[in-house]
């Protein structure tokens, strides 16, 4: 088994979440994702994927669970705040500030013209953050099957969340117990 990786500083933890919070304003998943993953190394494609995954369970936004998730494994409750505090000062300061002017000049055309850009370009990078999630899922044909079913019984059958995951659990555990052996 391989040595544990180096628990990071607060520092580490509070400096990297805070690029990410502030390049991904209004969509900060593709930032988180590729500062963890592609920049400073934290995780690997799987590791990002298994606990994104498992943030999504918990109740909240997801972006703010991974931070306090990934804070905690390196620095317990005081790293969860440091990555957490990093993710959100930001886009909290950056959120009043445009709401003020936007109280100011929201009622001009070309402000409800690039909302509208920005909306669509928020969009593209939550799709491609998606299709860079699901690669590891992807290249095995049991989760590709669980991305499938998911997929048919939340977005076309519209069926409510818990449903689609009281239904996927059973099938996911023994496509995964099958895997294994």
């Amino acid at each position: 088994m391989p040595p544990d990786p180096p628990r990071l500083r607060h520092a580490d933890l509070f400096g990297g979440f805070f690029i990410a919070g502030l390049s991904g304003f209004g969509g900060v998943l593709p930032f988180a994702r590729r500062m963890m993953v592609e920049r400073k190394r934290w995780l690997d494609d799987a590791e990002f994927a298994d606990l994104f995954s498992l943030c999504q369970f918990l109740p909240g936004p997801n972006i703010v669970n991974l931070a306090a998730a990934f804070g905690a494994r390196h620095r317990g409750v005081s790293g969860a705040f440091a990555a957490v505090t990093g993710l959100l000062a930001a886009p909290v300061v950056i959120v009043i500030t445009l709401g003020l002017l936007f109280e100011r000049y929201g009622h001009l055309p070309l402000v409800h013209h690039g909302i509208e850009g920005l909306a669509a370009a928020a969009s593209g990078l939550i799709l491609a953050t998606a299709l860079k999630i699901a690669g590891p899922s992807l290249r095995v044909p049991s989760s590709l099957a669980m991305v499938a079913i998911a997929f048919v019984l939340f977005a076309i059958l519209h069926l409510k969340l818990p449903v689609v995951i009281a239904l996927a659990l059973p099938i996911s555990l023994l496509l995964a117990a099958r895997r294994i052996r």
